[in-house]
């Protein structure tokens, strides 16, 4: 049966010709409608607007998840010793659990009331230790011991830097705990310092391969070392993005096991949502992020699954935001069935053209930090190709085209803050610890640890700490239906930085929006209305409102005109705008 067989064939000069037309009529004059709404990736892809059978990698591919149709485990993090809120997780919906222990988080001495009631035999265990590794794997071993339990799951070593903590535990999981890896390869410091995709996957392969080397080295065989590692990976609100990177990790390790001997060698994922792009203004929006995360991740072929609560930003979470967790993961596994097929995304020609090509460049990419001489020797190496990575997405999140819902775009000064229990020094918004990431603002091997939203969030961080709001005013030419779309995007980028604005109302009278001006008390002025509005009347409004005591003006909209001094409009600088705006308003930044 042919599902399509009623309708015309067409063809990709069928679809050109049409976009052709779209373009040209839109102001668009190309004649490759592809290279016009092409769009690249930081990582190099370029992500075309169309894909067809062709698009379809030549090479077998290695990305098919091995986990049962039965889905993924359901793995939660705990970073408190609190053991009603470990078995609440477990009692609805968890199936193993990530444990961080030492310093500021469960004492490596708190890890048996921790689980004491935990069956460890039934719910694998995933430390988090840090330079505690060790005491907290002894630990853990101890008390399994004691309970007579084959503990499951995994010691966490694996940190830059720790290479003989990483091969002495090896060992002992290899000859004494079969079910039990002793090697976490954790790549999310790379992105939470900013990297892309290719950053991330070929830094992490890098780091498998060095600890292949010391397994091997130390006297395990191949296969034996291959079965010692899991590797960890960000999810993220881009659903595809995330798809394509946790399909092309499992073709990068699986060429790595082809190499080394052992196809059969699949690579163990556990998939976090990103903490990167979590935000402490309008912090519910984090539910939405995380739900698109989850779900890519299940898609992508992830063989474990942490969820953040919303509320991770201010530290701990709460009840609540741990039943939220939780339960988005029991929704898409049990409501949804997403973990009912293998590689649902397998066979789209885009999903598979992105994960061919982002795993081109990643394997590049892990080939010269192999040059350099490993993942640890080629440190600066890699800060330096993050830290690109992190000004071209900063860039593209100033000016809006990477756009974060609730603070970039669509923010509510209204909002009220969430009330959670401190846990340490106070901080603002702007620079409180994701619960997934250590407190100090670093993550492993010295990189910076940042939030995507940072820099437009201590920005309403130091509005809300004045006295007053500051202000900015509308002044609006025109009747309502005129004005309302350009002083609904000029209001829509000041209250990005926290800052309140207030409009002149319908009317064309310079004097009288001027006077508005004056009342309102605020020193800069914005200029809302249509072009044609502006030729008749932006220069004579523009004029009043300098007489009236403005120390900048600007104009919504694009065009040159005495008296305005620049254009707010789509792409511009909005954090640029901003912290003009605060200077011009005599507020110290």
């Amino acid at each position: 049966m042919r599902l399509a067989a009623g309708f015309p064939s067409t063809t990709r000069d069928d679809w050109r010709a049409l976009a052709l037309d779209v373009l040209r009529r839109s102001g668009v004059e190309t004649d490759s409608p592809e290279e016009a709404l092409s769009t690249p990736t930081y990582d190099g892809v370029t992500l075309a607007p169309l894909y067809d059978a062709g698009d379809l990698p030549a090479t077998p591919p290695f990305d098919r998840a091995a986990r049962a149709a039965t889905g993924w485990d359901v793995r939660q993090r705990h970073a408190v010793p609190d053991p009603e809120a470990v078995l609440a997780d477990l009692e609805n919906g968890v199936t193993s659990l990530w444990l961080v222990v030492g310093d500021g988080a469960i004492p490596v001495g708190e890890l048996g009331r921790v689980l004491k009631d935990v069956h460890l035999d039934l719910a694998p265990i995933v430390l988090d230790a840090g330079p505690r590794t060790t005491e907290a794997a002894d630990a853990l071993l101890v008390l399994a011991a004691g309970r007579g339990a084959a503990v499951t799951g995994n010691l966490g070593a694996g940190a830059p830097g720790a290479g003989e903590t990483a091969v002495r535990l090896a060992l002992r999981c290899a000859a004494e705990f079969p079910g039990l890896r002793a090697v976490t390869v954790d790549a999310t410091p790379y992105h939470d310092a900013g990297g892309g995709d290719a950053d991330e996957l070929g830094c992490s392969i890098a780091l498998g391969v060095g600890h292949l080397r010391r397994l091997t080295d130390a006297g395990l065989g191949v296969a034996e070392a291959f079965g010692q590692l899991e590797f960890r990976y960000a999810a993220t609100g881009d659903q595809f993005a995330t798809i394509a990177k946790l399909r092309a990790a499992r073709r990068l390790w699986g060429r790595v096991a082809e190499v080394c001997g052992v196809p059969d060698a699949a690579q163990l994922q556990h998939a976090v949502t990103s903490s990167a792009m979590m935000t402490a203004r309008d912090p519910y929006v984090n539910m939405l992020r995380t739900t698109v995360a989850c779900f890519a991740a299940g898609v992508g072929g992830a063989d474990a699954v942490t969820v953040q609560p919303f509320d991770a930003v201010f530290g701990p979470p709460d009840a609540f935001a741990r039943r939220i967790a939780r339960n988005t993961q029991a929704l898409l596994l049990e409501e949804a069935g997403a973990g009912r097929v293998a590689d649902p995304a397998g066979g789209s020609w885009y999903v598979e053209r992105r994960t061919e090509d982002l795993a081109e460049r990643a394997w590049a990419w892990f080939q010269e930090i192999e040059a350099t001489g490993g993942a640890e020797a080629a440190g600066p190496l890699i800060a330096e190709r993050v830290a690109g990575t992190r000004r071209r997405r900063d860039a593209d999140i100033a000016h809006r085209r990477f756009p974060i819902t609730g603070v970039s775009e669509f923010p509510n000064l209204a909002e009220q803050p969430l009330a959670r229990p401190a846990t340490g020094p106070a901080a603002t918004a702007s620079d409180a610890a994701s619960d997934v990431s250590s407190a100090d603002g670093e993550a492993a091997g010295g990189l910076p640890r940042i939030r995507y939203a940072r820099e437009f969030e201590a920005l309403r961080d130091l509005a809300d700490a004045q006295p007053d709001r500051p202000k900015v005013f509308l002044a609006t030419i025109g009747p309502v239906a005129v004005h309302t779309p350009r002083a609904t995007f000029a209001a829509n980028l000041f209250q990005a930085g926290g800052l309140a604005t207030e409009t002149a109302g319908p009317g064309e009278d310079p004097e009288q929006i001027a006077t508005a001006f004056a009342v309102s008390g605020s020193t800069v002025a914005c200029l809302c209305s249509s072009d044609r509005m502006y030729e008749q009347h932006a220069e004579a409004v523009a004029a009043a409102l300098r007489r009236a005591g403005a120390k900048r003006v600007w104009l919504a909209g694009k065009g040159r005109h005495e008296g305005v001094d620049a254009c707010l409009h789509t792409g511009c600088d909005a954090l640029g705008v901003l912290r003009t705006t605060f200077d011009d308003l005599g507020v110290a930044r």
